[in-house]
């Protein structure tokens, strides 16, 4: 069965664009709002299975609808599109319990695959968005280790000596301390003691994911 849905976007174009699409594809839209004053009273007045929302618009922005549907324990589940790749917002909607985050460029191209997984009680976000968080995350040099080199500094997070290191890999205590080395340049490292030990420590939970 088709979802009924609420469309809020304070772009014209976009608002136009996104819900000829979702017609032309029989989708069920009930009813479009320019603002998030106006896609609050949709939401309370029709209780849609799915309101998608711009993130920002005038009177509320979507996270603030998304949080105030979640407050009055209204069922619709939330969608946000937005133009911004932008960490903290994604995750506050993570935090919000939303279901979707799409990014605009893509809206059209993504919007069918969102609902779907929506329907289907599971989360949509644009893979464009989540390459780029996965990148902003990503520990400064980080990426410039061989794939052997970073099995070195997870061994090195976990705890283990030069000599256990050079025994789970085969390879001479040496060979471990001019790899360790070489980390140290290539993570612009101090060179001083310890202090690959205790970047890896800082790093531990990315390292290990």
């Amino acid at each position: 069965m088709n979802p009924t849905i609420i469309i809020a976007d304070d772009h014209p174009l976009v608002l136009k664009g996104l819900q000829d699409f979702l017609i032309e594809k029989d989708f069920n839209i009930l009813a479009s709002a320019k603002n998030g004053k106006e896609a609050l009273a949709l939401i309370k007045a029709h209780t849609p299975d799915i309101a998608i929302l711009d993130i920002k618009m005038p009177f509320l922005s979507g996270l603030q609808i998304a949080s105030k549907c979640k407050a009055a324990k209204i069922s619709t589940k939330i969608v946000l599109i937005t133009f911004e790749k932008d960490e903290k917002t994604y995750d506050e909607a993570k935090a919000l319990g939303v279901y979707g985050y799409i990014l605009k460029e893509f809206a059209l191209e993504e919007i069918e695959n969102c609902i779907a997984s929506v329907q289907a009680n599971k989360a949509y976000f644009s893979p464009d968005l989540l390459e780029f968080i996965e990148l902003q995350e990503l520990p400064e040099h980080f990426d410039t280790l061989t794939s052997h080199e970073k099995n070195i500094v997870k061994l090195i997070s976990n705890n283990k000596t030069g000599v256990e290191i050079a025994e789970v890999l085969s390879i001479s205590t040496r060979t471990v301390e001019k790899h360790k080395s070489n980390i140290i340049k290539k993570l612009k490292l101090e060179s001083k003691q310890n202090s690959l030990l205790i970047w890896a420590k800082e790093n531990s939970e990315f390292i290990n994911s």
